[in-house]
């Protein structure tokens, strides 16, 4: 895939680049409207896109995680998950295990992120833990794993930093601009008109500028997404685990209340849907979910690149091609599905709560009392009482 991981760095320049000539025009109106001096503005918004584009590179990964209220876990907190990452890990071939972290949320949905192999994470929220069995998760840690692999997780990381400072930038100016009173006062001093015409175009500019950053952060979004479907395929050997999972994400109605519109096309499925409602195949940040699910199951008893080309052309009626010429030059023959009998460690739904409600407390540093009775304590990390009374039997217990 080196023809994709080629293509991603060169998208990751010019999407910095193009992000960056918006904000400069942004700022340049807010300086000829605020300070009377474009060059002033500019100089500003120049400023502030080298601070961001270095923020977003070097940090971008930990204001993520740190945004979706992502907690790290170790190998003992969750073994199953652990162990499944890093068979991903080794498929795919990095050189390192990402990073785990969990999110807090009955939702289902997962993102990567991560400037390189080297220094990667990927994050899944304890719904999705709840849900799926090891052959649904494991689909969708090998369709994360491909974007570290693809180096998609650097765009993405870069540009949702950018976007949000567009956005902020935009948001703040147009309510000064609004509520400020500025325009008023130097417009009684010097060229009225002229002073409207900038307030005028600063406007325009601060409502189209957020629009037109999204459209091109989304425009590279979908295509990704069909190529890290194709990946986790070939490294899972089983197209089936990860349809099957994207069918569970799609059926849920929970919303995720940690992301935003500069995150949203880093998760694996949007998370922005109607409360209430299942997710549809209307979104602008993914391909339709229904069609995803179609392409998977359509590979037959394959499960390389070439076997998901085909299945992409025919359900969508011979039209393109997903995989780089590179990809499919080097994918050979087809390789077969593997034969699935009955799941290793995998615990049922009930089980897997439990498991993933331990886990949380865990994070939130409750400590666990064991009472005779066989009652599981809870004790807030808080909690100052020295100790604390079985509900079930009266026992008291040591904190």
């Amino acid at each position: 895939m080196w023809e994709q991981i080629r293509s991603n760095r060169i998208r990751s320049v010019v999407l910095v680049i193009g992000m960056g000539a918006l904000l400069f025009v942004v700022g340049y109106f807010l300086g000829l409207y605020f300070f009377e001096s474009g060059i002033g503005g500019l100089l500003i918004a120049i400023a502030l896109w080298l601070i961001m584009t270095l923020l977003g590179y070097f940090q971008g990964d930990s204001i993520l995680l740190a945004t979706a209220g992502a907690k790290k876990i170790s190998h003992d907190d969750h073994p199953r998950l652990y162990n499944i990452v890093e068979e991903m890990r080794i498929a795919s071939g990095l050189p390192k295990t990402p990073d785990i972290y969990i999110i807090d949320d009955p939702s289902l949905n997962a993102f990567a992120t991560g400037r390189d192999p080297n220094k990667a994470a990927v994050a899944i929220t304890s719904g999705l833990l709840k849900q799926l069995n090891r052959d649904e998760l494991q689909g969708v840690m090998a369709h994360e794993i491909s974007h570290i692999k693809n180096k998609d997780v650097l765009l993405m990381a870069m540009t949702s930093v950018l976007l949000g400072t567009i956005v902020m930038l935009s948001w703040y100016g147009s309510r000064i601009m609004i509520y400020g009173g500025g325009g008023s006062r130097r417009s009684s001093s010097s060229g009225g008109a002229a002073q409207g015409i900038i307030m005028i175009v600063a406007l325009l500019l601060m409502i189209l500028a957020p629009i037109f950053a999204q459209l091109i952060y989304f425009a590279i979004s979908r295509k990704r997404e069909y190529l890290a479907d194709a990946s986790a395929a070939m490294y899972t050997r089983y197209p089936e685990g990860l349809a099957s999972a994207l069918e569970k994400l799609g059926a849920s109605t929970s919303q995720l209340k940690s992301a935003n519109q500069a995150t949203a096309p880093m998760y694996i499925v949007n998370p922005f849907r109607k409360k209430g409602r299942e997710a549809t195949d209307l979104s602008s940040t993914h391909p339709p979910l229904s069609e995803r699910i179609r392409i998977l199951r359509a590979m037959g008893g394959g499960a390389s690149f070439i076997d998901y080309d085909n299945a992409y052309k025919q359900v969508r009626n011979g039209k393109g091609s997903i995989i780089p010429a590179s990809a499919m030059s080097l994918a050979g023959e087809s390789a077969k599905i593997s034969s699935r009998g009955p799941a290793v460690e995998d615990p049922g739904r009930l089980e897997r709560t439990r498991e993933t409600s331990d886990l949380m407390w865990k994070l939130s540093n409750y400590k666990s009392i064991d009472c005779l009775c066989g009652t599981k304590l809870r004790v807030p990390p808080h909690f100052e009482e020295k100790t604390i009374q079985c509900p079930h039997c009266g026992r008291q217990h040591p904190v």
